[in-house]
């Protein structure tokens, strides 16, 4: 999805402010740009060089300021006096809160005399709190680049249309709620986005705007499109998608410049066959062929709601009143019922890796969903929206239950959730109820029992062990708390295997809670089953103890000798005042304190082994993974055909949560521009039913075409959860290699020596003569793609996963010329254009990405080279006397 639409030509400056260069001290004049948005304090050096240096300022044309900034006001009282502005960026969204999520800026409004800026050309006041479009703007003579992206504009004023010159409009992710009439007047305009806003109709002045070339309307409230579209006889592209469009003119089909037209995710039951069948129409997501399902009185059903299918780059949608069904890429889906929001709501999503340091997991929760974030958070709905997330498969995890949690940014809370299991794909699914969003995720929890206890008194017991009770006399309190009850089920052989010692036994763990800090006023009964194979007839007292632990399972203290102690044929009956940890344990050894605790801190580990695999079609490619030992020779099994490496390591404990760091060593390095990179190792967390994988390619200083390269990959200890007890912590983490886990070996093959290795051009490249496209849309040639690839610096990365190559292809480029800027740009291009020279639609997808990359500039180039092709391919036709019905082929041949 396309986040910010950026202005032919006007993009992001690049230099000194350009994302991943290191900010200067200081700011200083450079030429006539100021970039001063990557300075904490921009404004107050803006400020500062205006007092030293008025007369340099007087020919600044290019300024950028953070409208996060705190002087930002006073800063705009200052902006008119430079008189030769021609490009100013007043951008939010450089802050961010602790959980990554942008900041809008502080502007709401622009002075008056911003209107006196007679040569300013380009506005850019995106991620702002502007209500409405300020006064100012319509004054602005010059104006032809106009940006206010992430605002909260609900109408565009009726003088707008005096911005006569205004080329490119963007007004993406507002309230907008209608367009003026006027706005067909802006003869100029080319470029207009509209997306995500909460338009319900357009007015037929907008087909008069005879020189659009795009135009985005995504995300809004259109039922239909005025016929007036038609008359767009410049129009590249149309985007539709994600409406509640019923119908749709089929004179579309006949734009003769048309090359893409999006109508997924909307209403149309039917389209006409001129449209349906054009090969550049996009109509997934719409109920085609369907008929429209009858409501039931007051109950409409879900079948009837809007669908909504994303794809896996886009991270938004907007929901309306009448509500809609979305699935999202990745499994998880919202069902936003009518009337759950009463004005139209774009909602935006984020699938965020687990951090231990605010994922909060209790004693013996185990993970089993990454997190996912729903914005705006806050904002209440008028019914609940259900939530669908999928979650890894708990069959090993027996007697508990599964939740979604959600955190307010203080603290976690479980929800009320729903569990089931999809067919196809067959999937183990949560589901839960909100009226606001936030954070989730789903966790493997022991299963709650809880009641409100009054003061008559009352009984509790447990769901997993009915024998486990207990009672509450009346007067036990004065005021209804709430109370909670967990039972952890223990086998008799864990505990003999755990304790090494034969003839251990234990009962249940059983952990009791209140909601109130005060003691209860009347001992209150507790009934535990006597540990396994132990009965009231052969009990020796001497033998059995009554442990409690605290809160935290720090400590056990034996309180045999401070409860009086009642025991049946098959229970032990005791009373207490307080709740916390109760455990019966049957044994011939004296200090069961500390056996219980590490009884107690074994049941947090798991048992894993390391895995370090290299791709056997490319060496450089290496999968770590930390497994549990269970799941190792099943793992290795999926693996086995595409990677090859080293036994896995011997067995390690872990607990759930815990950190965990590769390190290569031995002339192997990586990397350590990544953002998962902590002081040159690789950074993990380990979650027992989540994948603790990842692929990297490696490379080594070494000079491989005379020798390989035997190196090593070790992994060390992290940072521990916070509920693991710290002595079990401490234990662990004795002697000089205390945090060393495991090492396992990787070997770099000798590379094979190339003929030609410096005799290509290129800078090393040599590549086919390339041609994409066609005869009658224009040619992108070899030399096109060249000049293109001298514009592109230090975005490639971002293009090319736009271009859809994957992370770990960007990174073997990256790695393959790891010194060498041009050869990565290059690399990536040629390789991407020769992957789709026979894709008749290639050169449109590589405008769509240079667009999502923020690179408008360079699709504005592939562009005019496009058009230059189309007026040759025109006026060869011409020159011929061929007719417009002539054949491509035939066309091709007499331009020829």
């Amino acid at each position: 999805t396309q986040e910010m639409a950026e202005p032919p030509g006007l993009g992001d400056e690049r230099g000194e402010g350009a994302p991943g260069a290191p900010a200067p001290a200081s700011p200083c004049l450079a030429d006539n740009r100021l970039n001063l948005d990557v300075y904490p304090d921009g404004c107050g050096h803006f400020l500062q060089l205006l007092e030293r240096h008025r007369g340099d300022l007087a020919r600044v044309e290019f300024v950028r300021l953070s409208s996060n900034d705190r002087l930002l006001g006073t800063a705009l009282g200052a902006l008119p006096l430079l008189r030769s502005l021609k490009s100013l960026v007043l951008k939010g969204g450089h802050a961010h809160d602790e959980f990554g999520s942008r900041q809008p800026g502080s502007l709401t409004s622009l002075p008056p005399d911003f209107g006196n800026l007679r040569c300013l050309t380009h506005l850019d006041l995106s991620f702002n709190r502007l209500s409405t479009l300020p006064s100012c703007i319509p004054h602005l003579q010059s104006l032809r680049v106009l940006l206010v992206n992430h605002n909260s504009l609900e109408a565009l004023p009726e003088d707008f249309v005096c911005l006569s010159k205004l080329t490119f409009f963007s007004a993406m992710r507002n309230q907008l709620k209608g367009l003026p009439r006027s706005i067909g007047e802006l003869a100029a305009l080319q470029d207009l986005y509209l997306s995500e806003n909460a338009l319900e109709y357009l007015p037929e002045e907008v087909g008069n705007l005879h020189s659009c070339t795009e135009l985005d309307l995504s995300g809004n409230r259109l039922s239909n499109i005025p016929d007036s579209l038609a008359n767009l006889k410049c129009l590249r592209r149309l985007h539709l998608h994600s409406n509640l469009l019923v119908t749709v003119p089929a004179s579309l089909a006949s734009l003769p410049n048309l090359s893409r037209l999006d109508l997924q995710n909307n209403r149309l039951q039917a389209v006409p066959p001129e449209i349906q069948t054009s090969p550049f129409v996009r109509l997934r997501g719409n109920p085609l062929g369907e008929s429209e399902p009858s409501p039931q009185p007051d109950e409409p059903s879900a079948r009837s709601l809007q669908r909504l299918f994303l794809a896996s780059g886009e991270d938004s949608f907007t929901v309306t009143s009448e509500g809609c069904r979305v699935f999202l890429d990745c499994g998880i889906c919202f069902c936003f019922p009518p009337g759950a929001a009463s004005v139209p709501l774009c909602v935006h999503f984020r699938i965020l890796e687990p951090d231990p340091r605010w994922v909060k997991l209790r004693h013996h929760d185990v993970l089993l969903s990454p997190v996912l974030e729903l914005q705006p958070h806050g904002l209440e709905f008028q019914q609940e929206v259900e939530i669908w997330m999928p979650f890894a498969n708990p069959q090993t995890l027996q007697q508990r239950e599964v939740v979604i949690r959600t955190f307010n940014g203080q603290s976690w809370s479980d929800l009320r959730t729903k569990v089931g299991q999809r067919k196809k794909p067959k999937k183990h699914v949560a589901c839960c109820s909100v009226l606001h969003f936030s954070w989730f995720l789903v966790v493997s929890r022991l299963v709650e029992n809880e009641c409100k206890v009054p003061a008559e008194g009352t009984l509790l017991f447990s769901s997993v062990d009915p024998d486990i009770k207990v009672i509450f006399p009346p007067g036990v309190t004065e005021e209804t708390r709430s109370v909670k009850l967990q039972v952890l089920p223990i086998s008799a052989e864990e505990i003999e295997e755990i304790s090494a010692a034969a003839g251990c036994r234990a009962s249940p763990l059983l952990c009791l809670s209140q909601d109130c800090p005060a003691d209860f006023l009347r001992p209150v009964r507790i009934q535990l089953p006597l540990p396994l194979g132990v009965t009231g007839l052969n009990l020796d007292r001497s033998r059995l103890h009554l442990l409690h632990g605290d809160l935290q399972g720090q400590t056990w203290d034996d309180i045999t000798s401070q409860v009086v102690l009642e025991f049946t044929h098959l229970y032990a009956i005791f009373e207490v005042t307080h709740f916390s940890w109760y455990w019966l344990w049957y044994t011939t050894k004296s200090y069961i304190g500390g056996i219980a605790k590490k009884v107690y801190e074994r049941l947090h580990m798991y048992q894993v082994n390391f895995i370090a695999l290299q791709r056997k079609k490319d060496p450089e490619q290496v999968l770590l993974q930390c497994v549990p030992k269970h799941k190792v020779d099943p793992v290795l099994k999926k693996l086995q055909d595409r990677y090859r490496g080293p036994e896995p390591s011997d067995m390690v404990e872990m607990f759930e949560g815990e950190q965990f760091f590769a390190a290569f060593e031995r002339g192997i390095s990586i990397d350590m521009d990544r953002p998962d990179c902590v002081d040159g190792r690789l950074s993990f967390i380990f979650y027992s039913h989540l994948k603790n994988m990842k692929e990297i390619y490696v490379t080594s200083p070494v000079d491989r075409k005379g020798q390989a390269v035997k190196g090593q990959v070790s992994f060390y200890r992290g940072a521990v959860p916070e509920s693991v007890p710290e002595e079990a912590s401490r234990r662990r983490r004795k002697g000089p290699d205390s945090l060393w886990l495991a090492t396992l070996p990787i070997k770099l093959p000798r590379l094979k020596s190339r003929s030609g290795d410096n005799s290509s051009p290129l800078n090393g490249f040599s590549f086919p003569p390339l041609n994409l496209g066609n005869a009658e849309t224009g040619y992108l040639t070899q030399a096109n793609l060249l000049s293109i690839a001298r514009r592109v610096g230090g975005d490639w990365q971002t293009i090319g996963l736009n271009l859809g190559f994957t992370y770990q292809q960007i990174e073997r480029i990256g790695y393959n010329h790891r010194e060498d800027l041009d050869k990565q740009i290059l690399d990536m291009l040629f390789s991407w254009a020769k992957q789709n020279s026979e894709d008749p639609n290639c050169v449109e997808k590589l405008i769509t990405a240079m667009k999502e990359s923020g690179r408008q500039d360079i699709a504005d180039e592939i562009d005019a080279i496009i058009e230059l092709g189309r007026q040759k391919y025109r006026e060869s036709i011409r020159r011929v006397g061929l007719e417009q019905e002539s054949s491509t082929e035939d066309s091709a041949t007499a331009m020829v």
